[in-house]
C-alpha cells in the first residue's frame, strides 16, 4: 500500500472526530495525468469525504513550494488565520 493510502484511515477518523469543531481538509494530489483514475478511486475507496483537488502535474504541483512539500504524504495544519501551525502529523498526531 502506498504511503498515502496507508495514512488515510489516520486522516479519516481526524475529520470524522473534530469537523463539527470547524476542523476542514484540502486533499491535495501529486498525481501526474496519467494517475487521475487511480486518484479519483482511492478518494472513493478510502472514503475521503472532504474536497480533491490537483493540477495533476506531480511534483511541479504549486503547493510544493508554497508550503515546502518535499516528500509524501505530507501534511499542514493551518490556524484560522491561515497561519502554520504544525506539519507533517501522523498516526495519531
Amino acid at each position: 500500500m502506498r504511503p498515502c493510502r496507508k495514512e488515510n484511515p489516520n486522516i479519516v477518523k481526524a475529520y470524522a472526530a473534530y469537523r463539527k469543531k470547524g476542523f476542514e481538509i484540502l486533499g491535495v494530489s501529486y498525481d501526474k495525468e496519467k494517475g487521475a483514475a487511480k486518484w479519483k478511486k482511492a478518494i472513493v475507496d478510502d472514503g475521503l469525504t472532504w474536497k480533491q483537488v490537483s493540477d495533476l502535474q506531480g511534483w511541479k504541483n504549486a503547493t510544493s513550494d508554497q508550503y515546502y512539500i518535499k516528500a509524501i504524504p505530507s501534511n499542514v495544519l493551518l490556524d484560522k488565520e491561515g497561519r502554520i501551525i504544525a506539519k507533517n502529523l501522523f498516526g495519531k498526531n
